[in-house]
C-alpha cells in the first residue's frame, strides 16, 4: 500500500540536542519563522525567514529556497500584501516545478486562491478552485474536492453569486451522502437552501 508523499517542510526531525547541532543556521532559522507564521507573527517570521533565505540562497539549497520562499509568501497574505505574496510563491512555484514536485504545486495552488481572493479578483480565484476541483476528481480525492467546492462557494458570496454557492454546496453535499456523511451533507444542504432562497 503506498503513502501519498509529505511535504518536505512538514517531516518532523528526530529530537535531541546533537540533531539541533546537525542543523544549518538557515534551517534554524526557517524553523523559527514558520513558528512565527503559525502563530500570526508576521514581523518576527519575516526577520527571522529573511535571514533563512539568505542562508539558503548561499548554500545553493533549492528546496530551502522554496520552503523560505513559501513561508514568506505566508507572512505577506498575513500583512496583505497580496502582489509580494504572489512573487514569493512564484518563487517556489518555479523551483517545485523544476523539481516535479507535484504535491508542493498543489498546495501552492491553493495560496493562489487566497491571494486572488484578497485582492478581490475573485474571478481569477475562481478559475483557480476550478483547476484545483478538476485535479481532485482526477486523482480521485474527494475529501479535496469537497473542501474546493465549500471555498468556491464562500468566494460566490463574496462575489454576491448565491445561487452559484448554492451549487457548488449541494455538489459537496452530495459527495458527503455518498459517503455516509449524511449530517454533513444534510449541514450543506440546508445552507443551499438559504442561499438559493435569497435569488428567488
Amino acid at each position: 500500500m503506498s503513502n501519498p508523499i509529505q511535504p518536505i517542510d512538514t517531516i518532523a526531525p528526530a529530537t535531541g540536542a546533537e540533531q539541533k547541532e546537525n542543523k544549518s543556521q538557515a534551517q534554524l532559522d526557517f524553523e523559527e519563522g514558520r513558528g512565527y507564521v503559525e502563530r500570526g507573527e508576521a514581523t518576527m517570521a519575516a526577520v527571522s525567514l529573511h535571514n533563512a533565505l539568505r542562508g539558503f540562497e548561499q548554500a545553493g539549497d533549492q528546496v530551502g529556497i522554496a520552503n523560505a520562499s513559501n513561508q514568506l509568501g505566508h507572512v505577506c497574505l498575513l500583512q496583505k500584501q497580496y502582489d509580494k505574496a504572489v512573487l514569493h510563491y512564484r518563487r517556489a512555484w518555479d523551483i517545485c516545478q523544476e523539481q516535479g514536485d507535484g504535491m508542493s504545486l498543489l498546495t501552492l495552488s491553493r495560496q493562489f486562491v487566497e491571494v486572488h481572493k484578497g485582492k478581490g479578483d475573485y474571478r481569477a480565484a475562481l478559475d483557480q478552485c476550478l483547476d484545483l476541483l478538476d485535479s481532485y476528481q482526477r486523482n480521485n480525492n474527494p475529501k479535496g474536492s469537497v473542501e474546493m467546492l465549500e471555498q468556491m462557494a464562500d468566494i460566490y458570496i463574496l462575489a454576491k453569486e448565491p445561487g452559484k454557492a448554492a451549487d457548488a454546496l449541494r455538489t459537496a453535499a452530495s459527495i458527503h451522502a455518498n459517503f455516509g456523511h449524511s449530517n454533513i451533507a444534510e449541514g450543506l444542504r440546508r445552507r443551499a437552501n438559504e442561499l438559493a432562497a435569497q435569488v428567488e
